[in-house]
C-alpha cells in the first residue's frame, strides 16, 4: 500500500523529469533557430562547396595577324594536360599505375610521387603530372584506360608562333605566371596557373589576349566523387584577335637584306606611325617557351654573348653619328645661326684644345663646303665648326629633344629605352667634370655622349617627311572578335611630338637628303630607278672590337637613315633607320640593306629580286671607312 509520503516523492521526481524535458526541448530549439536562421547562410554556403565541385575550362588566347588580317601569325595547337585523381586509384595499385602512367609520359615514377606526396593519395581532388601532352601519348593512355584508373586528360592548348624568325622580338612569347607577376595581377583576375604574355605584344595586350575561362560545374559526394552525369558548362570566351601593323612581306624582305649581321632596321610610315617592319639581328624561335626545356633554352639564349633575347631596334641605344647631321642643319637654318650658303674650309683636320680632330677624308680634307655639300659629303669639321662656334650645346640638346631624341618612342612594346641627350649640366652631375668645347663637338656629329635607337632615328626622318610633326610609332591596327571578326577598335594616328621649326627649313632639309643620294658619298649603293630617295649615312666609331683577330683595327658603327619617295606626299612615303653593329665584317650595308628594302617594298619584289634589280648581286666587301 501506497503511503502519502511515497506519492508525494514519486509526484516531486516526475516534475523534475519533466523541467529536464523542457530545458532540453528549449536548447534544441534555438539549436535549430541558430543553425537554420542565424548561420543558415554559413551552412548552405558549406553544403554547396561541399556539394559541388568546379573544373575550370582554360580559354584559348586570341590569334595575331599581320595588318592583311588574312593568316595569323600566332595561333593555338591542341595539347592536353594529363591528371591524377589519387583517390580513384585501389591503393594495392598505386605504384603500379603510377609507374606505367610515368611510362607513358616519358617521366618517372620520382617526377609524379613529387607532386602526389603520400598524404594526397587518398584524396580525389585532380593533380596535373604533365603538360604539353601531344595527341599520339594520350591515345595510348586512352587505349590503356583500364589499367589506369584515376588518370584523365584535358586539353590545354600551346602557343603556336607560325613566323620562328625576326617577329619574335616583336611578338614576345607566354608562360606561366610567377610571384611577381601574380601581386601585381591578381586584382585583375589572373590565377596561379594562368599563362601570360612575357615580352612583346604577348605582354603589352595580355588582357585583350587572355579571353574568359569557363567551368563545369558537378555535383560530388563528401569524398569529392562525382555523382551527376548532367554538369553544368559554362563554355570558355576565347581572347581578342589582334591585327598588327606589321606587314609579313615586308618583314621577310627586312630580314633578308639585314641578313645574319647584328644589328637592326626599322620601316615605319610617317604619316600615320605604323610599324611596317621591325628586325632586330639575332632573334630567337618563341616557341621554345612552350617545349619541355624551356628553363634550358632560356638559360641558353641568356648566356648567349650575342644578346638574342634584346630587341635592338628600341632596347639598345647607339650613337646616331652623321645622321645627326640632319638634326644639326635644321637647328642652325631655324636659329640663323650660320647662313647655308656659307661655305667652311675644311683641311681634313681640326685643332681645338691641344689635340687634333681628323675628319673621315684625311688631309687636306673637302676643301669649301657649304650645307647642302656638308651634308652631301658628310663632312666633321664643317660641323664641329658649327657646333661649338654657333650653336653650343644647350641649343643642339634642345635641339635633338625636339625630334623625339632623349625620351621614349612610346611605342606599343613592354620595354624600349630612351636614349641620352647629354648637356653641360648632365655631365657635372654625372661624371663631376666640366663640359668642353670639344664635347660639344663631338656631340655636333653624333657622337660623345649622344644616343638613340634605330626606331628614334626612323622618327627623326619622319619629322622630315612631316615637316614638323611625328606620329606615335604603334604595332597594334586593330582588335576584332575571335568568331566574326568583326574590327571592336581600331588604333588611331596620334602625335607624340610637333616642332615649331619653319616650313621653308624642312625644304631645305629634305633637298639636302634627296642631294645626298644623288651627288652625296651614298651615291653608288642608294642609286635607285624605281623610286627617288632622300638620305643620310652615319659611321659611328665605336672602340675596338674585342676580337683578338681585330684589336689594332677601327670599329664603326653603319647607319643609314632614309625616306621614299622623295617627290611623293608624306601619306605615300615610308621611312627606314638601319644600323648594322661595329661586331660585324664592316662592308658599309647598312646603305645597301636599306636600298634593297626600299626597292623590295616599291618594285614589290622579294630580297633576291631587289638584291639583283639594284645590281649588288655580286656586292665585293668594301673596305675603310666610307661615309
Amino acid at each position: 500500500m501506497i503511503n502519502s509520503e511515497d506519492r508525494l516523492t514519486k509526484g516531486s521526481k516526475i516534475f523534475i523529469l519533466l523541467i529536464i524535458l523542457v530545458i532540453f526541448f528549449i536548447c534544441y530549439a534555438y539549436r535549430l533557430f541558430s543553425m537554420q536562421i542565424v548561420q543558415g547562410e554559413h551552412y548552405r554556403s558549406q553544403s554547396q562547396r561541399i556539394s559541388s565541385q568546379i573544373t575550370v575550362i582554360s580559354a584559348q588566347r586570341g590569334e595575331i595577324f599581320d595588318r592583311n588580317a588574312l593568316l595569323p601569325i600566332v595561333i593555338n595547337t591542341d595539347s592536353f594536360a594529363v591528371e591524377v585523381t589519387p583517390g580513384e586509384i585501389p591503393k594495392d595499385r598505386y605504384d603500379t599505375v603510377i609507374l606505367k602512367l610515368a611510362q607513358y609520359l616519358g617521366i618517372s615514377k620520382t617526377d609524379i610521387d613529387k607532386k602526389i606526396p603520400k598524404n594526397m593519395r587518398r584524396s580525389y581532388s585532380t593533380v596535373q603530372v604533365k603538360s604539353n601532352v601531344p595527341f599520339t601519348v594520350i591515345s595510348n593512355i586512352a587505349e590503356n584506360k583500364i589499367d589506369l584508373p584515376g588518370v584523365s586528360w584535358v586539353s590545354k592548348p600551346i602557343r603556336n608562333y607560325q613566323h620562328t624568325g625576326s617577329l619574335s622580338h616583336i611578338v614576345g612569347y607566354v608562360g606561366d605566371i610567377n610571384q611577381d607577376e601574380m601581386t601585381v595581377l591578381y586584382n585583375q583576375g589572373y590565377k596561379k596557373t594562368s599563362i601570360v604574355g612575357k615580352t612583346g605584344i604577348e605582354k603589352q595586350y595580355d588582357s585583350l589576349l587572355q579571353g574568359k575561362e569557363g567551368r563545369e560545374m558537378s555535383t560530388v559526394d563528401v569524398h569529392g566523387r562525382i555523382i551527376s552525369d548532367t554538369p553544368i558548362v559554362e563554355p570558355p570566351e576565347m581572347g581578342k584577335s589582334l591585327v598588327l601593323t606589321i606587314d609579313s612581306d615586308t618583314q621577310k624582305l627586312v630580314e633578308e637584306a639585314l641578313g645574319n649581321r647584328v644589328g637592326a632596321s626599322v620601316v615605319l610610315k610617317p604619316a600615320t606611325g605604323e610599324v611596317l617592319a621591325m628586325v632586330s639581328y639575332p632573334y630567337y624561335d618563341s616557341n621554345i617557351f612552350s617545349s619541355d626545356d624551356a628553363g634550358i633554352e632560356y638559360a641558353k639564349l641568356l648566356n648567349d654573348t650575342s644578346k638574342p633575347l634584346l630587341n635592338r631596334a628600341v632596347q639598345v641605344s647607339y650613337p646616331p653619328a652623321s645622321t645627326f647631321k640632319i638634326i644639326m642643319s635644321a637647328a642652325m637654318l631655324q636659329e640663323n645661326a650660320f647662313p647655308a650658303s656659307k661655305k667652311i674650309e675644311c683641311k681634313g683636320v681640326m685643332v681645338y684644345g691641344g689635340r687634333k680632330f681628323h675628319c673621315h677624308v684625311k688631309e687636306p680634307g673637302h676643301g669649301w663646303l657649304d650645307m647642302k655639300n656638308a651634308m652631301a659629303q658628310s663632312c666633321d669639321v664643317y660641323y664641329w665648326t658649327v657646333g661649338r662656334d654657333y650653336l653650343g650645346i644647350e641649343k643642339i640638346a634642345s635641339y635633338a629633344r625636339e625630334f623625339g631624341f632623349g625620351k621614349s618612342a612610346q611605342i606599343d612594346l613592354p620595354s624600349q629605352v630612351s636614349g641620352l641627350v647629354p648637356t653641360a649640366e648632365w655631365k657635372e652631375k654625372k661624371y663631376h667634370e666640366k663640359w668642353l668645347g670639344g664635347d660639344t663637338m663631338s656631340c655636333s656629329i653624333g657622337q660623345g655622349y649622344m644616343e638613340a635607337t634605330p626606331l628614334q632615328l626612323a622618327n627623326m626622318v619622319a619629322m622630315v617627311s612631316n615637316e614638323g610633326v611625328i606620329y606615335k610609332p604603334h604595332l597594334l591596327k586593330e582588335v576584332r572578335d575571335p568568331v566574326t571578326g568583326e574590327v571592336i577598335d581600331s588604333v588611331r594616328p596620334q602625335v607624340l611630338t610637333e616642332s615649331t621649326i619653319d616650313k621653308d627649313v624642312w625644304k631645305q632639309i629634305q633637298e639636302a637628303m634627296r642631294y645626298t643620294v644623288t651627288d652625296g658619298t651614298p651615291q653608288y649603293p642608294m642609286h635607285n630607278k624605281i623610286v627617288q630617295i632622300a638620305c643620310k649615312t652615319g659611321t659611328a666609331e665605336v672602340e675596338p672590337y674585342s676580337n683578338p683577330n681585330r684589336k689594332d683595327e677601327q670599329s664603326w658603327h653603319s647607319w643609314l637613315v632614309a625616306y621614299a619617295p622623295y617627290d611623293a606626299p608624306p601619306e605615300d612615303r615610308i621611312c627606314v633607320a638601319t644600323i648594322v653593329e661595329a661586331c660585324n665584317k664592316w662592308e658599309w650595308w647598312a646603305p645597301y640593306c636599306t636600298n634593297i628594302i626600299i626597292q623590295g617594298i616599291f618594285a614589290h619584289q622579294n630580297c633576291e629580286e631587289a638584291t639583283k634589280a639594284l645590281g649588288f648581286s655580286y656586292l665585293t666587301n668594301n673596305r675603310g671607312r666610307q661615309e
